[in-house]
């Protein structure tokens, strides 16, 4: 893919277009108070950014076609006018595209959903790891693993990254697991101080709804009140678990030990160490640290 091209500013063509002659490819919902804000600032203060539109295939169609700017473009259909500022450009459609994409991108905070979207797309459409980390100010292999979320349509987990509730390494150990290894993990995670008290409520809702509702952010419910009580009872369980596991791994330790001193033991017994050179077992393995009895 052939990159966009840098222009100087002389190098730019500026020219009023009719607006009946400009084809909005990759239209957007907008939101009706937005528009009409637009259109007042307009009329009040003129354009002061041009809009961009494409002209490969003006001879052909007789049309440009939008770049970016689309709101601009219905502020001036609102306000009645028939000529527009724009910014005329010759691309190919990939490169189109990515424009368009740029322009939004840089509209778009990064703290949303829509934003890690953006960023798959300019992706998919050719954009290399060196300028999506220029535009996110993160290195490949993070963008790489944010992308991959995104594809795995885990919007709940980058929202939680995004929002600064868990690192993006969490959000990808969550994604790579399964559903019943979950809950260990969590625990790892509190022990590790990745969660803690106070983002401990907010984890939990996000890997909850992701178990219960989906991966995606479709069909949202508000939240259930999370009181100091239930803080206390999630606490008080992750550590009940935890000290389970410790017991459980007390004891698997104990039988262990009594293994090796029962065979250190036997191997004090002469007929027990002939019958181990007839079977070729007389060579022990070597046991490295508080296991060297």
């Amino acid at each position: 893919m052939d990159k966009i091209p840098i222009r100087s500013m002389a190098q730019r063509d500026y020219r009023m277009i009719p607006v009946d002659k400009i084809r909005v490819v990759n239209s957007r919902s907008r939101e009706k108070k937005q528009l009409e804000e637009n259109a007042r600032s307009i009329g009040e203060m003129g354009l002061y950014k041009p809009i961009l539109v494409n002209k490969r295939n003006l001879q052909a169609s007789g049309m440009y076609e939008l770049i970016c700017g689309e709101g601009r473009l219905l502020a001036h259909v609102q306000l009645g006018r028939t000529h527009i500022q724009a910014d005329v450009w010759d691309v190919d459609e990939i490169q189109a595209h990515l424009m368009t994409l740029g322009e939004n991108i840089a509209r778009t905070p990064p703290q949303t959903i829509d934003f890690a979207r953006a960023l798959k797309e300019m992706h998919d459409y050719g954009m290399g790891w060196d300028e999506l980390s220029a535009i996110t100010g993160k290195c490949h292999a993070y963008i790489q693993d944010y992308i991959r979320l995104v594809e795995q349509g885990e919007e709940r987990l980058v929202k939680g990254v995004e929002d600064g509730v868990f690192p993006l390494a969490f959000a990808m150990s969550v994604a790579q697991s399964s559903d019943r290894s979950i809950q260990h993990l969590l625990m790892d995670a509190f022990d590790s101080g990745i969660v803690n008290s106070r983002n401990l409520r907010r984890v939990r809702k996000i890997i909850e709804d992701r178990l219960e509702k989906g991966k995606d952010l479709s069909g949202r419910k508000a939240p259930a009140p999370y009181t100091v009580e239930r803080l206390k009872s999630d606490i008080r369980n992750m550590t009940c678990q935890k000290e389970a596991f410790v017991f459980e791994a007390g004891q698997r330790e104990s039988r262990l030990m009594r293994v090796l001193v029962t065979l250190k033991e036997l191997r004090r017994d002469e007929g027990f160490v002939t019958l181990l050179g007839t079977e070729g077992l007389a060579d022990a393995p070597e046991l490295k640290g508080q296991y060297t009895i």
